[in-house]
C-alpha cells in the first residue's frame, strides 16, 4: 500500500468516526450516509505526500500514540502544578527567555504535533518554526541554557514518542 493510499484510508476513517460520532447513531441510513461523505472527503483531500503520509503504519505505532499521550498528560499535570505554585508564591523568581530547540523529526506533522505539545504545556509556547528548529517561549529558562539543554528539557519526552508513530 503506498503512502499516497494509507493517507485517504486514514482521512476516510477518521471521517466516518467523526460522522459516527456526531450522529449518535449505527442505523443503516446513516452509516450509509456516512460512508459516502468519508468517501467524498478522503477523495476530496487526495494530496501525493499528503499530511497523514507522515504517518507511520507500523504494529508498534499505536502503543508509542498511547506512551506520546500518557507522556503529553504527566507534563501538562507536572507545568500546570509549576505554574499554579509560581502564582501563588509571587517570591518565586522566573526567568523568561526565548530558547531554541533542535527536532530530529522529518514531517510537518510530527513537527505540528511536538509545537502544539510544548505550547499547551503550561509555561512554554511555541513561537516560531524553521526547518528542525522550534523557537520556544520560556516561562523559567535556567542561567546558561544551551541549545542542547532546552532540547532535553522542554522537547525530548514528547518527540521520542512521537518519532514512534510519526516520521
Amino acid at each position: 500500500m503506498t503512502d499516497r493510499t494509507k493517507s485517504q484510508v486514514v482521512v476516510f476513517a477518521a471521517a466516518l468516526l467523526l460522522w459516527l460520532l456526531l450522529t449518535a447513531s449505527l442505523a443503516w441510513q446513516e452509516l450509509l450516509v456516512g460512508t459516502v461523505v468519508a468517501l467524498t472527503v478522503a477523495l476530496a483531500t487526495r494530496d501525493p505526500g499528503g499530511f497523514f503520509a507522515a504517518l507511520r503504519f507500523e504494529p508498534l505505532a499505536p502503543f508509542h500514540a498511547l506512551r506520546f499521550l500518557g507522556t503529553f498528560l504527566v507534563a501538562l499535570v507536572r507545568a500546570n502544578l509549576d505554574m499554579a505554585r509560581r502564582v501563588l508564591t509571587p517570591a518565586l523568581p522566573i526567568r523568561p527567555s526565548v530558547v531554541k530547540v533542535r527536532t530530529g523529526l522529518e514531517s510537518e506533522l510530527g513537527r505540528l504535533l511536538l509545537a502544539n505539545s510544548i505550547t499547551l504545556t503550561p509555561g512554554t509556547l511555541a513561537v516560531d518554526m524553521e526547518g528542525g528548529e522550534l523557537l520556544i517561549h520560556w516561562v523559567d529558562c535556567p542561567p546558561g541554557t544551551d541549545m542542547e539543554d532546552a532540547t532535553r528539557d522542554i522537547a525530548a519526552g514528547f518527540e521520542r514518542h512521537l518519532a514512534g508513530f510519526v516520521r
